[in-house]
């Protein structure tokens, strides 16, 4: 991968350049509109105000403009208030093509912020906020080499800048560069211990790594500075959720959505964690408001789809996945739940037609060549059946089901020999009830009733609350008793 190995010279780098730079050196509002471009946040705007100090006083004319590209009010009443504290000096106009690329940027945009950027760029180009709010554009184009350049070039002109280096973790984040991307956060950090979003950068790329722990606690250490970060709390749930603390991960994303109720992913995040604790109606909920906020989103209709049918209402099933294949019929994902809402309506046909899709997506699937195969035999189409599920067999030899359901479909072939042999096999992997009582069942096609006899009372013994067990076994005593007088 491009750029691996290059952290340790750019922490090198910075040390060596910020050494011969003011720390305290004042800042532009050409530079903080800038970087309010490029999304870092206004109070970490007012911060680097209060630490350093702007150059000039801004006029009315430029306060709007910071209105106008989305700061917030506490960044406005900081610039307002600057001019009670400091001299009346004139402040260096804001260039237009930086306003309309805040403008674009405030309304996502980016690509069209990109092209604005770069004329301003031409008639600056050792600025090195401009070359930040440009690699902000192409981070969220995801466009990661091309923005490793203009943040890398950021850091050199301005190395005492501490987002540049949070910047770069993110990216090296992005394109599956923990190491980097550790080292570049923890730059970030060692410049500024009190960057929020140093410390949510270094707990995705402990993430990366598989070190949850240490993410976890980098995720605390960005809420103990932001509280209101509702992205650090979707992280958080997503790595509490891959560390196995589901219950912990529910609470994380339920706190981003209190922040921000319009955060489909985290409501798709919750849904989805929620459905594998089993609580099948929160799930349905959360990707139904998820849906909402995200029509067109494929995963949330697969999903809600999914858990409909897990659910057992097929109907609804039904009624999600035809919607989704009709919305995005690229979409490959959903073929297995659509067609058990299928088989629920013995609508063997298009349930074939479903577990096909579902095959050519996962062909080293045992699991759906065996649905597939137990649907052609209960679609008479028997050869076609004990094909599919003999290959089930050799995919999966250990599969119970497998070898239960090829037996079945031997039996009807008349095969009882062969049926039998699958019949034992499965109750060696598995002594279920079930089983047990298919082998009985083909026992007693083949006159052999004592063996039938002691299949059909280990079923009972293992579930004797069944009654069908039970029925079976009544019946085959009245029927030895009938052959033996």
């Amino acid at each position: 991968m491009k750029r691996k190995g290059l952290s340790l010279f750019f922490f090198l780098l910075s040390v060596a350049l910020a050494a011969q730079c003011s720390e305290t050196q004042p800042v532009n509002c050409v530079q903080l509109m800038a970087w309010l471009t490029a999304g870092v946040p206004s109070a970490r705007l007012v911060r680097i105000i209060h630490e350093r100090g702007l150059a000039g006083v801004p006029g009315k004319d430029q306060i709007h403009q910071f209105e106008a590209a989305g700061a917030d009010p506490s960044l406005i009443r900081t610039l307002a208030n600057l001019k009670s504290s400091v001299a009346n000096t004139a402040t260096s106009e804001i260039p237009a093509p930086l306003l309309k690329a805040a403008a674009d940027a405030k309304a996502q945009h980016f690509h069209e912020a990109e092209l604005d950027l770069r004329p301003a760029l031409i008639s600056d180009p050792q600025n090195a906020a401009l070359h930040f709010a440009l690699g902000g554009m192409l981070v969220r184009q995801e466009r990661w080499d091309d923005a490793f350049d203009e943040v890398s070039l950021a850091a050199e002109l301005m190395p005492d800048f501490p987002e540049n280096h949070s910047s770069l973790a993110y990216i090296f984040y992005r394109l599956d560069d923990g190491p980097n991307a550790i080292a570049e956060a923890r730059t970030a950090l060692s410049m500024d211990p009190q960057n929020a979003e140093a410390y949510q950068f270094l707990g995705l790329a402990l993430y990366s790594n598989g070190q949850y722990p240490a993410a976890v606690h980098a995720f605390g250490e960005s809420l103990a500075r932001d509280a209101a970060n509702p992205d650090t709390y979707y992280d958080l749930g997503i790595t509490l959720h891959a560390a196995g603390n589901q219950h912990a991960a529910i609470t994380a994303y339920r706190e981003a959505i209190h922040l921000n109720p319009a955060f489909w992913e985290a409501h798709s995040n919750l849904a989805l964690t929620l459905h594998q604790q089993n609580r099948l109606d929160e799930a349905i909920t959360e990707y139904r408001e998820a849906k909402r906020l995200a029509p067109e989103e494929a995963s949330v209709r697969n999903n809600l789809g999914n858990t409909y049918c897990d659910k057992g209402d097929f109907d609804a099933a039904l009624l999600e996945l035809r919607e989704l294949y009709r919305r995005h019929p690229e979409w490959e994902q959903g073929h297995a739940c659509l067609a058990r809402a299928y088989m629920s309506r013995k609508d063997y046909g298009n349930a074939i037609q479903e577990w096909q899709s579902a095959v050519r997506q996962n062909p080293s699937s045992s699991t759906e060549h065996r649905m597939l195969g137990e649907a052609l035999v209960l679609d008479e189409q028997l050869e076609e059946g004990v094909q599919e599920l003999r290959l089930a067999v050799t995919l999966n030899p250990d599969s119970d089901s497998a070898h239960q359901g090829l037996g079945t479909a031997l039996f009807r072939q008349q095969k009882l020999a062969a049926a039998e042999k699958e019949f034992r096999e499965a109750v060696r992997l598995n002594a279920s009830p079930d089983n047990h009582f298919s082998l009985a069942a083909c026992l007693m096609t083949m006159d052999r009733y004592e063996e039938a006899l002691s299949e059909l009372d280990a079923a009972a013994r293992l579930d004797p609350e069944r009654t069908l067990y039970r029925a079976r076994r009544e019946e085959l005593l009245k029927l030895m008793k009938s052959n033996s007088r």
